[in-house]
């Protein structure tokens, strides 16, 4: 998609700009792309706040420089589902630490619309030499999301739920402990994440975390992740950082209790 370059300044995170959207895709029966008019200049991994006006304001990670990529899952995401092009969404961002970036073979692993801030990833990655291998997993083949985004970045293995493409079973059957990958990047959901970490070296692999945020910028601690951040320290984490923490076992709703995973 070509628009129109916009490089956020920072000075005013809490406040939301207007963002027009230019169009929608279906990436999936449950999931879509909004593609909006300007350009957030953001890093692979980084994410911003999504106002739809008399709704709420969530945390969507951006799936291109200007478009954020959207599951419909609740009040909020069946809203947006709801608008099209010459609608707006008030945004805030981009927000957070993204991937830190390792040169040599790296390998992606995405669950479901976990793919949005990967599929960026391995498209920079790419572009900067590095191999790239990606392991995408599904409920079924129509949930498979960006593959040929990874495909043109390298290698992709594939596994659904139900077997319907790749492998019969989860994406994290996969990961083969043989191959020397110098990072490991992950995104998806909880448990799934959890089950990669337990699995590869938490040293050489980076998780893109979601949780309950309220304001974006470190303030409230409605994300806190045994005292870390998720919207200032994070989004993404390294293995080592989260092999100590809850992650996996709990998360916190949306009183700031603790609930399991």
């Amino acid at each position: 998609m070509d628009a129109g370059r916009h490089i956020w300044d920072g000075a005013s995170s809490m406040k939301p700009i207007n963002a027009e959207i230019i169009e929608v895709v279906e990436e999936t029966p449950t999931i879509r792309t909004f593609f909006f008019e300007r350009s957030f200049d953001p890093e692979p991994g980084q994410f911003v706040m999504a106002w739809i006006r008399g709704v709420d304001e969530i945390p969507m990670a951006l799936s291109y420089d200007n478009a954020i990529t959207v599951q419909k899952v609740g009040p909020a995401t069946s809203s947006l589902f709801e608008l099209g092009s010459g609608d707006s969404i008030g945004i805030r961002g981009p927000l957070g630490k993204g991937f830190d970036r390792k040169p040599g073979h790296i390998l992606l692993v995405a669950g479901g619309v976990g793919a949005a801030p990967l599929a960026p990833l391995a498209e920079k990655a790419s572009s900067e030499g590095m191999k790239v291998t990606t392991l995408i997993g599904a409920k079924t083949k129509k949930e498979l999301v960006f593959r040929q985004r990874f495909e043109k970045a390298g290698n992709v293995l594939i596994a659904t739920d139900d077997g319907s493409e790749g492998k019969y079973g989860y994406v994290t059957q996969l990961i083969d402990n043989n191959k020397d990958y110098s990072q490991i990047y992950c995104c998806g959901p909880e448990i799934m994440m959890k089950k990669v970490l337990d699995k590869v070296p938490p040293s050489k692999a980076q998780f893109s975390l979601h949780r309950y945020i309220k304001c974006g910028i470190g303030i409230c601690g409605a994300c806190c992740l045994d005292g870390l951040r998720v919207c200032k320290d994070g989004p993404v984490f390294s293995g080592d950082v989260l092999k100590k923490s809850e992650f996996g076992i709990y998360r916190r709703n949306e009183c700031g209790e603790r609930v399991k995973v």
